[in-house]
């Protein structure tokens, strides 16, 4: 798991990977040290190495294993795998955590550099379990037993289910979160998985299209975040002495497989021809868990973080509808954390390994009672509910969570009025059209990711005059709890795009963005944790729904919500050209604003 560095003035805690990466990457060693053990009383820290075959190459995997003080061959003990985020390494502050928490617990800890980064072989290849999870699995036959380490070390004292069956469990965020589901994926010796803040399906992560039934079409390109990735996956390995040869690619790209690196410069090209688009398309979800899921039969709990404008929590909602589909245990919590800032002071009660509040946290002990029940088999444990999500209205650290057995459901309507109202019933909407053009830049903002990469400040959100149009609802009555995606369905108007939209590129189709804010009686707007929905319209012609990403969120009685359909968003490639677009709005053609709404 990654702890990051927010950009947010009113955290302490965490940023996105990068961050952190950054500067593990500026600041790695310039030698290569010989494997030492560590004593701390309660564990020994042990440097290992390990050849595996991954992707077609021979590659060294960098690990540390902790082990408890009296574990042995008599006394043996589960055993908790983990790695780093994006650009780190075993020894991140972060990750290192994992196994000294686990250790002083009395769990056997195995670290490991992910393929590509810290002092490990090999390309980047994006969490493939055809290459990341087969190496993970190299290290659970270690575990297991039925290999050594380079060196000869062997692990006799983890506690095991049948020959070379090691009780395993995984943790971590990110990078380190999505491997754990390729990893089960081609290993079903791992029993309990932990993914926090990670993604279900790349495609979307990285060029998002939030149009419902819309998998065939490109969406819009979030070219901060993943250029950001993209510039310190090819400079990390720069620094480090003694580069390993596998960690140099053939193609246009230094350190990443070349399926990555040609999905990266497409989507930087701005083109996006059915030739180009299908085979983008298919690599980025050959590599997610989004293909691979019906595999995955360990018991996962996944944590996601509200504030993450790269992995939102749509994308672990998608994983756990499709574990549950299969009959896998999962449950889910929505955290404050994520890759764009949220809370892990010590007064918000979040979790923060690096603090140490494993077992005071809600979600620290959450996963504690994951892997008793899994990994230690306290069959009495109560792994707590199926679904909980973080309230950062609640003020006592010891309530901020509230649970349910199920997701919330749609339940508030709200129209599209011809005047600018959000009204909650089709007989106030009034008859009217409006219409807004985008310009040749962006005219829009939502996050300055890249600023946040290098902890600078991020201008408030903004929409420009003219370049969109915006619903907002009568002073609320009494607060409303939104949990969970909100959907808009519209009908727009748009004759030039509708003049290009069939040329076979996917760049002529309309593309625009939709959002919600709360705006407050001084009429001071927050666009909630940033968020922003990409749409690139598949036929401007019809209808089409948008999903939102999903939100935890209280609208005070006296605020107004407000909801946005933008002509661009400069964290993002918006349209190919200026494409007018009008919403028409009457009584029994209006669009419609729902909202999942719960009630304490």
């Amino acid at each position: 798991m990654e702890v990051f560095v927010s950009r947010r003035s009113r955290v302490s805690g965490p940023r996105a990977c990068l961050a952190l990466a950054v500067g593990a990457a500026l600041t790695a060693p310039l030698a290569l040290t010989a494997p030492v053990a560590a004593a701390t009383g309660q564990y020994t820290v042990t440097a290992l190495k390990f050849t595996v075959q991954a992707g077609g190459r021979t590659c060294t995997v960098d690990a540390d294993l902790y082990r408890p003080a009296g574990v042995d061959r008599a006394h043996t003990a589960p055993a908790v795998l983990a790695t780093n985020g994006f650009g780190g390494s075993k020894s991140d502050g972060s990750t290192d955590a994992v196994g000294k928490a686990f250790a002083a617990r009395g769990y056997v800890g195995l670290v490991y550099s992910g393929l590509g980064f810290g002092r490990s072989g090999c390309l980047i290849s994006l969490d493939d379990p055809r290459i990341d999870g087969v190496a993970a699995s190299r290290l659970v036959d270690f575990l297991g037993g039925t290999r050594a380490a380079d060196d000869g070390t062997k692990a006799d004292f983890v506690t095991r289910d049948g020959r070379g069956d090691p009780r395993v469990g995984m943790i971590g965020g990110s990078y380190g979160g999505a491997v754990q589901l390729a990893t089960a994926a081609v290993d079903h010796r791992v029993d309990a998985l932990v993914p926090m803040i990670t993604w279900n399906d790349l495609s979307y992560s990285l060029d998002p299209n939030n149009a419902v039934g819309a998998r065939s079409v490109p969406g819009a390109f979030k070219w901060q975040w993943t250029n950001g990735f993209y510039l310190i996956g090819e400079g990390l390995p720069l620094t480090p002495a003694n580069l390993d040869p596998s960690r140099v690619g053939s193609g246009t790209c230094l350190h990443f497989v070349s399926d990555a690196c040609d999905t990266i410069r497409t989507l930087n090209s701005g083109s996006y021809p059915a030739a180009k688009t299908g085979p983008l398309l298919r690599y980025s979800r050959s590599v997610s868990p989004v293909s691979y899921l019906r595999k995955v039969k360990a018991p996962t709990l996944l944590v996601q973080g509200q504030a993450d404008s790269l992995f939102n929590l749509n994308e672990a909602t998608a994983t756990y509808k499709a574990l549950k589909s299969r009959g896998t245990t999962t449950k889910m919590i929505w955290q404050s954390w994520g890759h764009s800032g949220g809370r892990t002071d010590p007064q918000s009660g979040e979790l923060n390994l690096v603090q140490g509040n494993l077992e005071t946290s809600y979600v620290g002990k959450r996963i504690l009672a994951w892997f008793d029940r899994y990994l230690r088999h306290h069959k009495g444990v109560d792994t707590g509910p199926s679904f909980a999500y973080y309230r950062d209205w609640i003020t006592d650290p010891n309530g901020t969570y509230a649970t349910s057995s199920r997701l919330p459901a749609l339940s508030r309507r709200l129209y599209l009025s011809g005047d600018g109202k959000l009204v909650d019933n089709r007989r106030k909407v009034v008859r009217g059209s409006r219409e807004y053009v985008n310009g040749p830049l962006p005219t829009s903002h939502s996050e300055n990711s890249l600023a946040g990469m290098a902890g600078l400040p991020d201008p408030a959100p903004y929409d420009t005059e003219g370049t969109y149009l915006g619903w907002t609802t009568a002073p609320l009555t009494r607060s409303v709890d939104v949990v969970g995606a909100p959907r808009a369905t519209l009908k727009v108007v748009s004759p030039k795009t509708e003049q290009v939209q069939n040329s076979g590129d996917a760049a002529d189709k309309l593309v625009l963005f939709t959002k919600l804010y709360d705006v407050a009686p001084d009429g001071t707007q927050t666009l909630v944790h940033r968020l922003v929905a990409p749409v690139r319209v598949p036929d401007v012609t019809r209808s089409f729904t948008v999903s939102l990403p999903g939100i935890v969120h209280r609208y005070e009685a006296g605020h107004r919500l407000r909801f946005v359909v933008a002509a661009s968003d400069d964290a993002y490639f918006g349209n190919k050209g200026v494409k007018p677009v009008t919403i028409t709005s009457a009584p029994g053609n209006a669009g419609v604003l729902e909202l999942p709404v719960v009630r304490d």
